[in-house]
């Protein structure tokens, strides 16, 4: 019975170094190039993107290809046909030309023109002028007011309209960015999961032989086959992904449908010097279109405001007209050409509306005060939680950066221990799994680190120093 036992581990031990001479060579070629060291960062600065290696399968490729898209290249094409730019654009136009329409109330407006009507008995104009052949008429405000708090008013509304074109030309930039970006990391992420795909392979099909030679349960072969089937199902959501994001790019830098998307792996954000959190979120106040839009609509409410209690006060036009009198036998004395030209000043007596109108000025006014203290809060709150939310993802960056070179140290090791033959291929293949995982690992962690970054790029008005 001995005899037939150790014969039996005799054959096992064979057995296993023969499939280890079968899947060695390819394993021992491909693990020419030394795993990627990474250093780890430290501090609370924004830190740019970091330029890492390609994994051991992949070739690093730190110099832009001809043909290849830039990161600044997608933002400037998505800001030249961005449709939501565009869009902005004309409100902040629309919005001129309303506070135009309201200057021109305060300019000269001359106006003419000539008419037939009927009259039985004493001749006039449905207005009560005599009939005349051709009028001209001359009007111009010099001292009005309410018309000129309207004007005030829609001048400042005119300046939230720039504000926003402003924040749309930010907003489109972070998108086209986060796009680029996450298109790049999701197609690091294929490359890797392919490798993994394979290596999950190399272990089935060792798994499949032990199994066959009764060295392995049925349990395990359906362990291996699901890990691979896992793994394939994460390549189609990537790939997935990647169509999305391309097709993404594609629309937003105006490019045609099924052209492909090159984009470079080794792209990086502009580094931004370290700054305390507290000038951070006293920059991101500052630069906050939402505080800054909601003091100029303050700024107008108080125009109107001032119009509507000044109404008490009289107003002065400029005012002119010039007729030409169709003859009439009802007028002792006939002039044909008549001039008249003057200064029209109404002194108001007593008007309900005007005291209605100031109460209604003043309580939006409070309004406006509340709406901006209320801003300024949640502008803080927010900036804060942008500050908070970079260093997070520094600090998780920093942890995958440590996990992944502790991953390539362990795989290091077994290689060593693969070589000598005191692993068997499945342990090797399960170390290089766990490795291109933890490479995984640390592209989500910098993506996520790159988009808190912009986001707070955005918040603090730095965001176009990043590109060019």
């Amino acid at each position: 019975m001995n005899k037939m036992k150790m014969k039996s581990q005799s054959l096992a031990a064979i057995y296993g170094a023969i499939l280890g001479i079968m899947f060695a060579t390819p394993l021992l070629a491909q693990q020419g190039q030394q795993p990627i060291k990474l250093k780890a960062q430290s501090g609370n600065a924004m830190p740019a993107k970091v330029t890492t290696q390609a994994p051991p399968s992949q070739s690093a490729a730190p110099q832009v290809a001809p043909g290849i898209l830039t990161l600044d290249q997608v933002v400037n094409l998505a800001l030249a046909h961005s449709p939501d730019l565009a869009l902005a654009h004309a409100r902040y136009t629309v919005a001129q030309n309303v506070a135009g329409v309201d200057r021109a109330e305060f300019r000269p407006n001359l106006y003419t023109g000539s008419g037939a009507a009927y009259t039985n008995g004493f001749p006039q104009t449905p207005g009560g002028a005599p009939p005349s052949l051709f009028e001209l008429s001359y009007t111009q405000a010099l001292l009005d007011p309410i018309k000129r708090g309207a004007l005030k008013a829609d001048e400042d509304r005119a300046k939230n309209q720039e504000l926003e074109y402003q924040n749309m030309r930010d907003t489109v930039m972070v998108r086209a960015a986060s796009a680029y970006l996450e298109l790049t990391d999701v197609r690091h992420s294929l490359d890797l999961l392919r490798g993994e795909r394979d290596s999950q392979q190399r272990i089935l099909d060792v798994t499949h032989q032990r199994a066959s030679a009764g060295l392995e349960l049925p349990v395990t072969v359906t362990k291996d086959e699901l890990e691979l089937a896992k793994t394939s199902q994460r390549i189609v959501q990537y790939e997935s992904r990647d169509e999305i994001l391309s097709d993404q790019i594609r629309d937003m830098a105006g490019l045609p449908p099924g052209d492909p998307v090159d984009v470079s792996s080794s792209e990086v954000l502009a580094s931004q010097a370290t700054e305390p959190a507290s000038n951070l979120v006293a920059s991101a106040l500052d630069h906050s279109p939402e505080i800054r839009e909601a003091e100029n609509e303050r700024t107008a409410r108080e125009h109107l405001l001032k119009g509507a209690r000044a109404a008490y006060w009289p107003t002065i036009s400029l005012v002119g007209e010039y007729n030409v009198l169709s003859k009439s036998e009802f007028f002792n004395q006939f002039q044909r050409n008549n001039v008249n030209a003057g200064v029209q000043i109404t002194i108001p007596i007593f008007s309900a509306h005007t005291s209605a109108a100031a109460a209604l000025a003043h309580s939006q006014l409070n309004e406006a005060d509340l709406e901006l203290a209320n801003d300024k809060r949640a502008v803080r709150i927010g900036a804060e939680q942008k500050v908070r939310a970079l260093r997070e993802t520094d600090a998780g960056k920093d942890v995958a950066q440590l996990d992944l070179q502790l991953a390539q140290e362990q795989l290091q090791d077994v290689q060593v221990k693969f070589d000598q033959g005191r692993v068997t291929l499945r342990d090797l293949e399960q170390a290089r799994v766990a490795e291109n995982e933890k490479w995984l690992a640390f592209l989500d962690a910098n993506l996520s680190q790159e988009k808190a970054q912009l986001d707070l790029l955005q918040a603090t008005g730095q965001l176009a120093q990043a590109f060019h």
